[in-house]
């Protein structure tokens, strides 16, 4: 079995943990700071697709669904990916602070071979970047915290 590699963010928002929530599972919001074309079925066993990277569509199983506290997706098998023998997992944990919410994302399972060091680096990258957005929105829908 090959060594998998994985990938944690951390984000401390100044926002509360319901509008955190809704910015990860509303559809609408989703779109705003994830990809354009990002979608969600918010619900136990509901399906997440986006082009986190902007280059490669990926569509997830919503594996645990806990409204304010956990939303954990495993990618489905994909074509335009090299071939895996472990689950892809993004897992979002929220947790409330003194200022407001920390916001964890954890990766994992990406295959540690070569051909897929160009596909995590753009997962890590990607998820990166696409939080700094979403800090940006939950900051925006809540001027008086920023």
């Amino acid at each position: 079995m090959e060594k998998s590699r994985g990938y944690a963010h951390r984000l401390d928002l100044r926002a509360d943990v319901e509008t955190v929530w809704n910015a990860l599972t509303d559809p609408s919001q989703l779109s705003l700071w994830c990809a354009p074309d990002a979608r969600i079925n918010a619900r136990p066993g509901g399906l997440f697709r986006a082009c986190v990277d902007r280059v490669t569509e990926l569509e997830a199983c919503i594996d645990l669904f806990e409204p304010g506290r956990r939303l954990r997706l495993i990618y489905l098998p994909s074509a335009l990916l090299p071939p895996a023998d472990s689950a892809l997992i993004d897992d979002f944990i929220l947790e409330p602070s003194r200022a407001g919410t920390i916001l964890r994302l954890l990766g994992s399972g990406v295959p540690g071979s070569p051909e897929w060091d160009v596909q995590y680096l753009r997962l890590r990258t990607g998820w990166q970047a696409a939080l700094i957005r979403l800090k940006a929105l939950v900051h925006g829908s809540n001027p008086e915290k920023s």
